[in-house]
């Protein structure tokens, strides 16, 4: 039977602190005790929700929290202790950066316009602005670019009553898929140069920082003084490559169980319930269009959620869900607020029973991989479709 706290909505997610201890044990491990680790909850924290998981990070021991946006570092600061740094990665308006100056939110400087624009408000302002001058290595995003190297320096270091250069950083173009490998290597070669030049400036920043999850893991290099783990931290892999290679360089030869585990725990559950049943005759076709004709008579079930609520359409005749502990189907379009699962094979499915669209039941599983092989998208994706209003539950 569905159980929720929350009988309105039509579905429910838990958020799991025995799996975050245990991806967060796992990642510490593998950067050791002097690198920082900065918890990336951008997207709604990979829709995980950004408010539930700032908490458990932060009982976590993880104190430094990188957010894409000024609004995600505002979402940020509303719980978070007051040690605990926020550091936004990408849009910040020119009106925010005041704001961010007061409350010592940090955040990334990738232009010359930028730049100038947080000195000048910074001094209207008579508090050092806390940035991170992100470099341009290849991803060719965001970055400053390295003719724009000695016009930055100047304006740093002319400034630093303004200014505390707090880090220098990049971002890796793919380091989740070997073919990029390289790209990856070139950019890492790119920064180290960068780097020194800087310094040379006179320039040393407190923090480099370039490693995403997938680099953490396949470029153990590039850990430096901090690194910035976002999908580990719920418990997925960036790519079954990022898997297969922790597995190799862990020492599993292809043989044997134990070292082919996952080290890492999922966070989140996401669950529905059955809402009505249906027998179904061969031959009908089943919700919109015909995409799905009965092959024979069978016994159907709708569930309250649909592509509105992150359950992607793609995933139509393809998606599965656990019901009652058995692995069933989506047939037919999944529709805006409903799809419709297939319980031929189910055992005693009634009406309210639970339905997980992401976690396991008993000793069955789905996971947002499965999902993405299913329909072609990241797990990244998939998880951050998963709307803010689905009211999330903390739990062990």
């Amino acid at each position: 039977m569905y159980k929720t706290k929350d009988p309105f909505n039509t579905s429910q997610i838990t958020l799991s602190k025995s799996a975050v201890r245990q991806n967060v044990k796992f990642i510490k491990k593998q950067i050791g005790e002097k690198v920082r680790l900065s918890a990336v909850v951008k997207g709604n924290a990979y829709g995980h929700g950004i408010e539930q998981m700032v908490k458990i990070f932060e009982k976590n021991g993880v104190n430094h929290l990188s957010v894409f946006s000024a609004h995600e570092a505002w979402r940020a600061c509303q719980v978070k202790e007051e040690e605990t740094t926020v550091m936004i990665m990408g849009w910040i308006h020119d009106e925010q950066i005041s704001w961010a100056i007061e409350n010592q939110v940090q955040f990334y400087v990738f232009d010359i316009d930028r730049l100038k624009e947080t000195i000048n408000r910074a001094k209207k302002i008579g508090q050092k602005a806390i940035i991170h001058l992100e470099i341009e290595t290849g991803m060719n995003r965001t970055g400053l670019e390295e003719k724009f190297f000695p016009k930055a320096i100047e304006l740093i270091k002319k400034n630093q009553e303004h200014l505390i250069f707090e880090g220098l950083c990049t971002h890796y173009a793919g380091a989740e898929s070997i073919s990029n490998y390289l790209r990856i290597k070139d950019q890492i070669n790119l920064f180290h140069q960068y780097a020194e030049h800087f310094e040379k400036n006179g320039l040393t920043p407190n923090v480099k920082h370039t490693a995403c999850s997938a680099a953490v893991i396949a470029y153990p290099e590039t850990h430096m003084d901090m690194v910035r783990v976002g999908i580990l931290l719920y418990g997925f892999w960036p790519s079954r490559e990022t898997f297969i290679h922790h597995k190799k360089s862990n020492g599993y030869d292809g043989n044997g169980k134990e070292r082919s585990r996952d080290p890492l725990k999922r966070v989140i559950t996401w669950k529905s319930r059955v809402m009505a049943l249906k027998n179904l005759p061969m031959g009908e076709f089943v919700g919109y269009g015909t995409s799905y004709q009965a092959p024979k008579n069978m016994k159907i079930a709708t569930v309250p959620v649909g592509y509105a609520y992150g359950f992607s359409r793609s995933l139509s005749n393809q998606g599965r869900v656990i019901v009652n502990g058995q692995r069933v189907a989506v047939i037919g379009i999944v529709n805006m607020n409903l799809l419709i699962i297939n319980i031929s094979e189910a055992k005693n499915v009634k009406r309210d029973d639970e339905v997980i669209m992401i976690g396991s039941q008993g000793k069955v599983k789905i996971t947002v991989a499965s999902f993405g092989e299913m329909s072609n998208q990241l797990n990244y994706e998939l998880l951050s479709r998963i709307p803010m209003d689905i009211p999330r539950e903390v739990v062990d």
